[in-house]
């Protein structure tokens, strides 16, 4: 098993909980950890933006990585949602075996 993290961005600490739920509940995700408030400077559409977001960093096995982008997709208020899969090379063997069994793969 090869464990991932998700790191993601919303706009609103209400979206980010309501993602963060729907993938700790859909068992796509074994955690999911909201970081806020974010300073975001960025260009969209040929413009300089500068935004508040929240940051959402979920914790996975690489299996799950695709369904739980469409989910953040599906549930997502953004166009072009930031949704990021790194995988895992080592951590603590117990957190990585608790991932495993946290998510259904």
């Amino acid at each position: 098993m090869k464990a991932n993290i998700v790191y993601m961005t919303a706009g609103s600490k209400d979206e980010a909980r309501t993602i963060g739920k729907a993938l700790v509940e859909g068992k796509l995700a074994a955690c999911v950890n909201i970081i806020e408030p974010m300073h975001s400077i960025y260009m969209w559409e040929g413009e300089l933006q500068e935004d508040t977001e929240v940051v959402l960093i979920a914790k996975t096995t690489e299996g799950r990585v695709q369904e739980l982008i469409d989910t953040v997709r599906s549930l997502h208020s953004y166009d072009c949602p930031c949704v990021l899969a790194v995988p895992v090379r080592t951590g603590n063997q117990a957190f990585l075996d608790w991932i495993r069994e946290s998510v259904d793969y």
